[in-house]
This record gives C-alpha cells, structure tokens and sequence, in this order.
C-alpha cells in the first residue's frame, strides 16, 4: 500500500512539473513610464535660470531600453540646457540618465510655457507643462 501511494505522489508531483513548463519564452521589453520632478517655482524674472530636478520612473526593466527628451516652447522665450547642452525645440535628444536636472533660463517679461516630452525606443511619450509667470523687479 506505501509502495503504490508513493508512486502515486511522484505521478502527481512530475505532472505538476510537467504543466507548470511552458514552451513559451516570454522576455517584456515595452514597460510604462513617467517623468517625477520636484516643485518649480511659479514665477521667473528675465535672465533667470530655474531648476528642473527630474527623475525617470520606469515600471520595469530592460537594459536595452533608449530614452530621448525634447521640449516645445508654447509662449514667451527661453533656453532649455541638459549638461551644459542647448536644447532646440523640436529637436530630439538622446537621455542616457534616469535622475538629472534640467535649466530653463527666461529671455522674456512675459509668461512663459514649456513642454518637455520623453519618448522611450518603442514609441511610447510622457509630456510635462511648466508654466512661469513673470516676476518684474520692484524698482
């Protein structure tokens, strides 16, 4: 009776196994994201320069996985720069780190709104709006 019961328990214990198995490899390559930045402040004289801290939240990994960062500047003017480089708008560039700062200098007196877009290889994009208002010094 032992004999039979334990072959019965190792039956059933390799056919667990055998349909726990899967032919199917499944490797995920496409994982959501977002854009987290500290608070930024409201308003902006001319001339100054804001920082923007950012940092890159990612669902998942991958270590193939490519991020580029652009920005529109939808009313006023300013300057956008990433370590020391000068973004155009509309132009696409490379981010290679998740946690980075970005400085947005005012070349106006009026209101200010920036875009900031990050798009992953696979052609997914997060947008974040800054708005700024101008500060005129008291004279």
């Amino acid at each position: 009776m032992k004999k039979t019961l334990s072959y019965f328990l190792y039956t059933m214990l390799i056919a667990c196994i055998v349909c726990a198995c899967s032919d199917e490899f499944s490797i995920n390559q496409v994982y959501t994201f977002d854009l987290l930045t500290m608070p930024v402040p409201k308003k902006i004289v001319e001339g100054e320069t804001i920082e923007i801290r950012c940092q890159l939240v990612q669902e998942g990994e991958y270590s193939e996985a490519q991020h580029f960062i652009r920005y529109f500047q939808n009313t006023g003017k300013g300057e956008l720069r990433l370590d020391g480089t000068v973004f155009l708008p509309n132009d696409l560039y490379p981010l290679t780190k998740t946690v980075f700062r970005l400085y947005y200098t005012s070349l106006c007196s009026e209101q200010q709104t920036i875009s900031v877009y990050i798009e992953d290889g696979f052609g997914q994009v997060v947008e974040k709006t800054f708005s700024f208002q101008n500060d005129k010094p008291e004279e």
